[in-house]
Protein backbone atom coordinates (compact mmCIF):
# COMPACT_ATOMS: atom_id res chain seq x y z
CA UNK A 1 0.00 0.00 0.00
CA UNK A 2 0.83 3.61 -0.29
CA UNK A 3 0.65 6.15 2.53
CA UNK A 4 0.51 9.96 1.89
CA UNK A 5 -0.68 12.62 4.39
CA UNK A 6 -2.28 15.48 3.37
CA UNK A 7 -3.30 19.16 4.66
CA UNK A 8 -6.75 20.90 4.72
CA UNK A 9 -6.52 23.84 6.84
CA UNK A 10 -5.08 22.71 10.25
CA UNK A 11 -6.18 19.12 9.39
CA UNK A 12 -3.91 16.63 8.68
CA UNK A 13 -5.12 13.54 7.79
CA UNK A 14 -3.30 9.36 6.69
CA UNK A 15 -4.58 8.80 3.36
CA UNK A 16 -4.04 4.70 2.75
CA UNK A 17 -4.02 3.75 -1.40
CA UNK A 18 -4.57 0.07 -2.44
CA UNK A 19 -5.22 -0.17 -6.40
CA UNK A 20 -7.16 3.18 -7.27
CA UNK A 21 -8.55 3.30 -4.02
CA UNK A 22 -7.84 5.87 -1.56
CA UNK A 23 -8.99 5.82 2.13
CA UNK A 24 -8.79 8.61 5.30
CA UNK A 25 -7.51 6.61 7.69
CA UNK A 26 -7.46 9.44 10.31
CA UNK A 27 -11.75 9.68 10.25
CA UNK A 28 -11.27 6.17 11.46
CA UNK A 29 -12.32 5.48 15.02
CA UNK A 30 -8.06 4.86 15.85
CA UNK A 31 -7.68 7.64 13.89
CA UNK A 32 -4.08 7.64 13.19
CA UNK A 33 -2.08 10.78 11.71
CA UNK A 34 1.21 9.23 10.48
CA UNK A 35 2.67 6.60 9.06
CA UNK A 36 4.84 6.10 12.19
CA UNK A 37 1.23 5.56 14.09
CA UNK A 38 0.78 2.60 12.33
CA UNK A 39 4.57 0.96 12.08
CA UNK A 40 4.53 1.48 15.86
CA UNK A 41 0.94 -0.77 16.28
CA UNK A 42 2.72 -2.92 13.69
CA UNK A 43 5.69 -3.36 16.09
CA UNK A 44 4.02 -4.08 19.23
CA UNK A 45 1.95 -6.65 17.25
CA UNK A 46 4.44 -8.28 15.38
CA UNK A 47 2.98 -7.81 12.28
CA UNK A 48 3.10 -5.60 8.73
CA UNK A 49 1.83 -1.71 8.66
CA UNK A 50 -0.49 -3.01 5.73
CA UNK A 51 -2.10 -5.59 7.91
CA UNK A 52 -2.48 -3.22 10.45
CA UNK A 53 -4.01 -1.07 7.98
CA UNK A 54 -6.45 -2.86 5.79
CA UNK A 55 -8.96 -3.33 8.94
CA UNK A 56 -9.41 0.20 9.27
CA UNK A 57 -10.09 0.51 5.21
CA UNK A 58 -13.56 -0.94 5.53
CA UNK A 59 -14.88 1.71 7.64
CA UNK A 60 -12.43 4.53 6.31
CA UNK A 61 -14.11 6.90 3.80
CA UNK A 62 -12.94 6.89 0.62
CA UNK A 63 -11.63 10.13 -1.09
CA UNK A 64 -10.47 11.14 -4.81
CA UNK A 65 -6.92 10.36 -5.59
CA UNK A 66 -6.65 13.75 -7.34
CA UNK A 67 -7.49 15.56 -4.79
CA UNK A 68 -5.27 13.53 -2.46
CA UNK A 69 -2.21 14.86 -4.59
CA UNK A 70 -3.64 18.51 -4.49
CA UNK A 71 -2.99 18.74 -1.10
CA UNK A 72 -0.04 16.54 -0.02
CA UNK A 73 2.67 17.23 2.55
CA UNK A 74 5.84 15.58 3.47
CA UNK A 75 4.66 11.74 4.43
CA UNK A 76 6.23 11.44 7.65
CA UNK A 77 8.36 13.69 10.33
CA UNK A 78 11.06 11.83 10.46
CA UNK A 79 13.57 12.80 14.18
CA UNK A 80 16.43 12.63 11.79
CA UNK A 81 17.44 12.22 7.96
CA UNK A 82 20.67 10.38 7.38
CA UNK A 83 22.33 9.66 4.38
CA UNK A 84 24.58 7.07 2.39
CA UNK A 85 27.30 7.77 -0.20
CA UNK A 86 29.36 5.78 -3.01
CA UNK A 87 27.29 2.93 -2.76
CA UNK A 88 27.06 3.25 -6.81
CA UNK A 89 30.01 2.84 -9.07
CA UNK A 90 29.11 5.71 -11.03
CA UNK A 91 29.32 7.76 -7.53
CA UNK A 92 32.95 6.72 -7.06
CA UNK A 93 33.56 7.39 -10.64
CA UNK A 94 32.66 11.11 -10.49
CA UNK A 95 35.38 11.78 -7.74
CA UNK A 96 37.80 10.33 -10.07
CA UNK A 97 40.82 12.82 -10.42
CA UNK A 98 39.44 15.00 -7.35
CA UNK A 99 43.23 14.62 -5.50
CA UNK A 100 43.11 13.70 -2.32
CA UNK A 101 39.25 13.06 -2.08
CA UNK A 102 39.62 10.21 -4.87
CA UNK A 103 41.23 8.46 -2.21
CA UNK A 104 38.63 8.61 0.15
CA UNK A 105 35.68 8.36 -1.97
CA UNK A 106 37.62 4.62 -3.56
CA UNK A 107 37.92 3.75 0.16
CA UNK A 108 34.19 4.30 0.79
CA UNK A 109 33.56 2.18 -1.94
CA UNK A 110 35.14 -0.58 -1.56
CA UNK A 111 35.87 -1.07 1.73
CA UNK A 112 33.93 -3.06 4.30
CA UNK A 113 32.60 0.10 6.22
CA UNK A 114 30.29 2.02 4.41
CA UNK A 115 30.18 5.57 4.45
CA UNK A 116 26.74 6.29 6.48
CA UNK A 117 26.43 10.25 8.10
CA UNK A 118 23.47 12.42 9.29
CA UNK A 119 21.80 14.67 6.50
CA UNK A 120 19.18 16.33 8.12
CA UNK A 121 16.78 17.51 10.77
CA UNK A 122 12.72 18.04 10.13
CA UNK A 123 13.08 21.62 9.91
CA UNK A 124 15.56 21.51 7.22
CA UNK A 125 13.79 18.90 5.41
CA UNK A 126 10.65 19.30 3.13
CA UNK A 127 7.88 17.53 1.22
CA UNK A 128 6.57 17.47 -2.29
CA UNK A 129 5.56 21.02 -4.13
CA UNK A 130 7.83 22.76 -1.54
CA UNK A 131 10.87 24.35 -2.30
CA UNK A 132 14.53 22.90 -2.11
CA UNK A 133 17.31 25.39 -1.52
CA UNK A 134 20.75 25.62 -2.96
CA UNK A 135 23.49 27.74 -0.89
CA UNK A 136 24.10 31.36 -1.97
CA UNK A 137 28.36 31.05 -1.17
CA UNK A 138 27.78 28.36 -3.97
CA UNK A 139 28.57 28.31 -7.62
CA UNK A 140 27.69 23.96 -8.33
CA UNK A 141 24.83 22.83 -6.98
CA UNK A 142 23.05 19.69 -7.85
CA UNK A 143 20.18 17.04 -6.55
CA UNK A 144 21.14 14.08 -6.02
CA UNK A 145 17.64 11.54 -6.31
CA UNK A 146 18.13 8.52 -3.66
CA UNK A 147 15.87 5.60 -2.70
CA UNK A 148 15.29 6.05 0.61
CA UNK A 149 13.88 3.60 3.39
CA UNK A 150 11.78 4.63 6.47
CA UNK A 151 13.35 3.07 10.15
CA UNK A 152 10.69 2.42 12.87
CA UNK A 153 13.27 2.29 15.73
CA UNK A 154 15.77 1.27 13.49
CA UNK A 155 14.03 -1.64 11.68
CA UNK A 156 13.03 -0.64 7.75
CA UNK A 157 9.14 -0.44 7.49
CA UNK A 158 8.90 1.87 4.25
CA UNK A 159 10.12 3.03 1.23
CA UNK A 160 9.99 6.29 -0.01
CA UNK A 161 11.57 9.03 -2.68
CA UNK A 162 14.74 11.33 -1.73
CA UNK A 163 16.48 14.22 -3.07
CA UNK A 164 20.00 14.85 -1.18
CA UNK A 165 20.49 18.54 -2.22
CA UNK A 166 24.43 19.04 -2.19
CA UNK A 167 26.93 22.13 -2.89
CA UNK A 168 29.52 20.02 -5.00
CA UNK A 169 32.05 22.70 -4.69
CA UNK A 170 32.26 23.40 -1.16
CA UNK A 171 32.86 19.41 -0.90
CA UNK A 172 35.02 19.40 -3.58
CA UNK A 173 37.53 22.11 -2.24
CA UNK A 174 37.69 20.39 0.91
CA UNK A 175 36.58 16.90 2.21
CA UNK A 176 36.26 18.73 5.87
CA UNK A 177 33.54 20.97 4.14
CA UNK A 178 31.51 18.40 3.75
CA UNK A 179 28.68 19.08 6.59
CA UNK A 180 28.75 22.26 5.05
CA UNK A 181 28.29 21.01 1.46
CA UNK A 182 25.41 18.60 2.88
CA UNK A 183 23.37 20.22 6.05
CA UNK A 184 21.52 23.43 5.74
CA UNK A 185 17.85 24.98 5.13
CA UNK A 186 15.91 22.88 2.90
CA UNK A 187 18.86 20.80 1.64
CA UNK A 188 16.63 17.52 1.72
CA UNK A 189 13.21 17.13 0.20
CA UNK A 190 11.27 13.38 0.84
CA UNK A 191 7.99 12.48 -0.91
CA UNK A 192 5.32 11.74 -2.43
CA UNK A 193 4.24 8.96 -0.33
CA UNK A 194 5.73 5.68 1.86
CA UNK A 195 5.43 2.43 0.35
CA UNK A 196 5.51 -0.96 2.18
CA UNK A 197 7.62 -3.86 1.13
CA UNK A 198 4.83 -5.55 -0.21
CA UNK A 199 4.41 -2.49 -2.41
CA UNK A 200 8.08 -2.16 -3.42
CA UNK A 201 8.54 -5.54 -4.49
CA UNK A 202 12.72 -6.21 -4.52
CA UNK A 203 13.93 -2.59 -3.31
CA UNK A 204 17.43 -3.87 -4.85
CA UNK A 205 15.36 -4.09 -8.38
CA UNK A 206 13.54 -0.16 -8.54
CA UNK A 207 14.09 1.89 -11.72
CA UNK A 208 15.07 5.63 -10.93
CA UNK A 209 14.63 8.81 -13.66
CA UNK A 210 16.07 12.02 -12.34
CA UNK A 211 14.11 14.98 -14.69
CA UNK A 212 15.09 18.71 -14.25
CA UNK A 213 13.51 21.76 -16.18
CA UNK A 214 14.09 24.79 -17.02
CA UNK A 215 11.93 27.56 -18.86
CA UNK A 216 10.24 24.38 -19.83
CA UNK A 217 12.22 22.76 -21.34
CA UNK A 218 14.14 19.49 -20.26
CA UNK A 219 17.59 20.84 -19.13
CA UNK A 220 19.22 17.20 -17.66
CA UNK A 221 17.18 13.58 -17.74
CA UNK A 222 18.19 10.19 -16.53
CA UNK A 223 17.76 6.84 -15.41
CA UNK A 224 18.95 4.36 -13.48
CA UNK A 225 18.01 1.24 -11.32
CA UNK A 226 19.05 -0.11 -7.35
CA UNK A 227 20.13 -3.18 -8.97
CA UNK A 228 23.47 -0.72 -9.56
CA UNK A 229 23.57 -0.48 -5.66
CA UNK A 230 27.29 -2.48 -4.46
CA UNK A 231 25.55 -2.40 -0.52
CA UNK A 232 21.88 -3.56 0.33
CA UNK A 233 19.38 -1.76 2.56
CA UNK A 234 19.62 -3.53 5.58
CA UNK A 235 23.47 -3.29 5.13
CA UNK A 236 22.90 0.38 5.61
CA UNK A 237 20.77 0.12 7.92
CA UNK A 238 22.47 -2.30 10.38
CA UNK A 239 25.58 0.66 10.14
CA UNK A 240 23.15 3.37 11.05
CA UNK A 241 22.27 1.26 14.11
CA UNK A 242 25.73 0.38 15.02
CA UNK A 243 26.36 2.27 19.00
CA UNK A 244 24.22 4.57 17.61
CA UNK A 245 21.22 6.42 19.80
CA UNK A 246 18.50 5.82 16.86
CA UNK A 247 15.38 7.78 17.34
CA UNK A 248 11.57 5.89 16.85
CA UNK A 249 11.50 7.56 13.03
CA UNK A 250 14.38 8.08 10.77
CA UNK A 251 14.69 8.58 6.65
CA UNK A 252 17.67 7.09 5.49
CA UNK A 253 18.83 8.04 2.23
CA UNK A 254 20.92 5.07 0.69
CA UNK A 255 23.19 6.95 -2.00
CA UNK A 256 23.30 8.29 -5.15
CA UNK A 257 23.09 6.87 -8.83
CA UNK A 258 22.46 10.23 -11.05
CA UNK A 259 25.18 12.92 -10.81
CA UNK A 260 24.40 15.25 -13.61
CA UNK A 261 28.33 16.99 -15.15
CA UNK A 262 30.84 19.34 -13.85
CA UNK A 263 29.33 21.80 -16.51
CA UNK A 264 26.04 21.72 -14.81
CA UNK A 265 24.94 23.20 -12.07
CA UNK A 266 20.89 23.98 -10.85
CA UNK A 267 19.68 27.49 -10.94
CA UNK A 268 16.75 29.18 -9.03
CA UNK A 269 13.37 28.01 -10.54
CA UNK A 270 14.25 25.02 -12.23
CA UNK A 271 11.63 22.10 -11.56
CA UNK A 272 13.17 18.85 -10.32
CA UNK A 273 11.33 15.47 -10.84
CA UNK A 274 12.54 12.54 -8.86
CA UNK A 275 10.75 9.18 -10.12
CA UNK A 276 10.77 5.88 -8.17
CA UNK A 277 9.23 2.56 -9.40
CA UNK A 278 6.31 1.45 -7.36
CA UNK A 279 6.73 4.82 -5.53
CA UNK A 280 5.68 8.02 -7.26
CA UNK A 281 6.90 10.80 -7.97
CA UNK A 282 8.81 13.77 -6.08
CA UNK A 283 8.60 17.24 -7.64
CA UNK A 284 10.29 20.83 -6.09
CA UNK A 285 11.31 23.81 -7.50
CA UNK A 286 14.88 24.99 -6.63
CA UNK A 287 15.06 28.33 -4.72
CA UNK A 288 18.11 30.60 -4.04
CA UNK A 289 19.32 30.66 -0.68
Amino acid sequence: MRYYRTKRDDTVSLIAQEGETAYDLTATEKSPDSFMDLAAAASLADTTVDDIARPLTEEAPTVDLADVREHLIRPIDPDEVWGAGVTYAISQESREGEGGLEEAYIGAYEGERPEVYFKATPTRTVGPGDNVGIRGDSDWDVPEPEFTTILHDGDIVGYTVGNDMCSRDIERENLLYLPQSKIYDKSCAIGPCVVTEETIGDPHDVEMTLTIERDGDVAFEESTSTSEMVRTVDELAEFFRRYNHVPESTALLTGTSIIPPDDFTLEEGDHISIEIENVGTLENTVEQL
